[in-house]
């Protein structure tokens, strides 16, 4: 088990594809925060209202109360100036000014925990998990099982057309595939389906 810094704040990032269990992950650590008689808070995009307003929840449905925000700056701004441990869910959401935002959280001695998206449904970098990932003292990157060979997963396979990045969904509009399953390619639904 790696030791975690004392007395100091930093960053944890937890990324990977859909369905690989960032949300439970980040969950999981702020739970153990609780427990432990940590301040915690929790914050989340508000676009992202999949399954409810004021909670971040896996697709397994474990459930914590979060503040949902539409910029870093808010995150900033909302922050309780006593709270010990910031989890921030759906960080691909955010522009990038949420990499200053973090920077600024840390520097006033809180951890970090940060989930999201490592990449977009091309299979390209989503940002601005790559510089969070680059700025972190912790990375964890999370796999998910290919929906179609059973394989490792690292990327998510969007399901239903468009080319906007930016497409709120859960398992009617995406899955997780590995690298040789993954296609970038516009197929009909119904074309999709019979992948299956």
């Amino acid at each position: 088990m790696q030791a975690l810094p004392r007395d100091i704040g930093w960053v944890e990032v937890v990324c990977g594809p859909m369905f690989s269990g960032k949300t439970s992950e980040l969950i999981r650590r702020i739970e153990r925060c609780v427990y432990a008689r940590q301040r915690v808070e929790i914050f989340k995009p508000s676009i992202d209202d999949r399954y409810a307003e004021l909670e971040i929840v896996s697709h397994s449905q474990m459930r914590l109360t979060a503040k949902p925000v539409g910029t870093a700056a808010e995150i900033l701004e909302r922050a309780e100036k006593d709270s010990e441990v910031v989890g921030i869910d759906e960080a691909q959401f955010f522009s990038e000014e949420l990499v200053g935002a973090v920077q600024e959280l840390a520097a006033r001695g809180k951890r970090v925990i940060i989930a999201g998206l490592d990449q977009d449904f091309r299979g390209e970098p989503f940002e601005p998990m790559p510089q969070l990932m680059a700025i972190a003292e912790f990375v964890s990157k999370q796999l998910a099982i290919c929906m179609v060979c059973g394989n490792p997963a690292g990327r998510s396979q969007r399901l239903v057309g468009g080319t906007s990045q930016v497409v709120l969904g859960a398992a009617e509009a995406y899955e997780a595939r590995c690298r040789r399953c993954h296609s970038t390619e516009d197929l009909p639904m119904s074309q999709q389906v019979s992948l299956f």
